[in-house]
């Protein structure tokens, strides 16, 4: 078979210098404000008496360090080291090592990666190798007919010139993607690491509830006791006897609730640490993490474009622009490089023998004229698609603004209201001691014991509560940021 020979016009086409056609990629972000919590969340008056609190109290000295903060985007080691606990750190590195889930998404990271490979693959020639024996006969007519057999080994080259850029554009498709996934496994890692944060602390939180709930437990047994040596002697009636006992059965239940709730808790956590139901090693009481803590009152704005799920809504978008590009270009000419180079004879032994070698090369140009518009409506889907994408990144900023202002709302209020409870807390203790010892000197009745010590309980129960909630305040800006920050 002879070869064609390229004309100048031919050859000239494949230096001419490839556009990417479509519209650009580069995303504009949308006009953000930075995020702060206000002073006027409170009416003067209160904001007033509640500082005075925080200031008389030296345990919460260290919260109300409010500044403006900036983010590190290389770990999440330095917000973990606010928390000040060794052992939660290294249950976070457990976690990163064994969770179900992360592996699952860095596993997404892989897939794609291998996507943007195959779609650079489009850049380059496609050789092929093919092989073929036939046995063939021909009629003519009223001739005899021809018999013979042919053996044919080729390499055979396709090659589409990105004369228009599609190609480009299908790549930068892929990257984008790619990128996007990353993004996903950065929000896994934020998403694992503020999972394990809180359910650690909802455990420690329930530590402390149960060891309260035993204190008064055995503090009512001991009271109900000394009830009863009175009933015997004639002091009090049974019906104070009988009060003793319900406050007592009241406590042994939260003991009871508490203990099954924390056990529930390890097994959560354990889930997320990639291991078996089992106990769970604790660090600090969540009052030392407190008094550790430090948060800000204001986020820069810049920062919360950072935020993984906005980053991959961002990609998602510069993804669906190109693909826009990608539409397009189907509907514009293809330029195709094709040849073959081989060797063909009669039989198999004198196929590498003189005069059997075949080769061609040719330019060709593929333009489609008729479609039934299918071209031109792929074109319009995809700039829906992008308009689509293009919602959900401004969604997604706005979604972003709105949780870091709530993160920062619920620190700067839920800090007072820990300031208010510590006092209050404080107080009751006092209270109790001093109707304990009204009892035994006879002065008071059981009621003010009793509802002293209710009042106590009560309130060491919504300390220990508050503290967890502000911690959970810290990590929910954490999330809201999609990363550490640096002071």
């Amino acid at each position: 078979m002879s070869m064609r020979r390229f004309s100048p016009g031919a050859l000239a086409l494949l230096f001419i210098p490839g556009c990417a056609i479509g519209p650009s990629t580069r995303v504009e972000p949308p006009a953000t404000a930075a995020a702060r919590a206000p002073d006027s969340l409170t009416a003067p008056v209160a904001r007033r008496f509640l500082d005075s609190l925080a200031d008389v109290r030296q345990a919460t000295a260290g919260l109300l360090d409010a500044r403006a903060i900036t983010l590190d985007t290389a770990s999440d080691r330095p917000w973990l080291a606010l928390l000040r606990d060794s052992t939660l750190t290294a249950l976070v590195d457990t976690a990163m090592v064994n969770n179900r889930d992360l592996r699952a998404a860095v596993a997404r990271v892989r897939e794609y990666r291998a996507l943007l490979g195959a779609a650079r693959g489009d850049f380059f020639p496609q050789i092929s190798v093919n092989a073929a024996a036939s046995h063939n006969e021909i009629i003519f007519g009223t001739f005899p007919s021809q018999n013979f057999d042919l053996v044919r080994v080729t390499a055979d080259l396709a090659w589409e010139l990105d004369f228009w850029g599609r190609l480009r554009r299908q790549s930068q498709a892929a990257g984008f993607d790619l990128a996007g996934r990353e993004e996903e496994e950065r929000g896994a890692v934020v998403t694992l690491v503020s999972d394990v944060v809180t359910a650690y602390l909802e455990l420690r939180e329930l530590d402390q509830e149960l060891a309260i709930s035993e204190q008064t437990l055995e503090s009512r047994r001991a009271t109900l006791g000394l009830a009863r040596r009175r009933f015997a002697q004639g002091v009090i009636s049974e019906l104070d006897v009988k009060e003793f006992e319900a406050e007592a059965a009241g406590s042994g239940a939260r003991v009871a609730e508490f203990g099954r709730q924390r056990a529930e808790s390890e097994h959560r956590l354990s889930v997320l640490l990639g291991r078996s139901p089992g106990a769970i090693p604790r660090g600090k009481p969540l009052e030392s993490t407190v008094q550790a803590v430090a948060v800000p009152d204001s986020v820069p704005a810049e920062l919360l474009l950072r935020r993984p799920d906005v980053r991959r809504a961002e990609h998602d978008l510069q993804a669906a622009t190109a693909r826009v590009g990608l539409a397009l270009g189907n509907r514009l000419p293809k330029v195709m490089l094709t040849g073959q180079y081989g060797r063909q004879r009669k039989d198999f032994h004198d196929l590498f023998g003189p005069d059997a070698e075949i080769d061609f090369a040719q330019v060709g140009i593929s333009l489609p004229l008729f479609t039934g518009g299918k071209l031109l409506d792929q074109q319009r889907a995809a700039r829906a698609r992008a308009d689509q994408a293009r919602a959900h990144y401004e969604q997604a900023v706005l979604l972003a603004m709105s949780e870091a202002e709530d993160a920062l709302v619920g620190i700067r209020l839920t800090r007072d209201q820990l300031a208010a409870q510590e006092t209050q807390a404080e107080a009751l203790g006092r209270a109790f001691a001093l109707a304990e010892r009204r009892y035994d000197s006879g002065v008071s009745s059981f009621l003010e014991v009793l509802e002293s010590q209710r009042s106590y309980f009560t309130a060491q129960l919504a300390l220990v509560a508050l503290q967890r909630q502000y911690l959970g305040q810290t990590v929910r800006l954490y999330k809201a940021l999609g990363g550490a920050w640096t002071r």
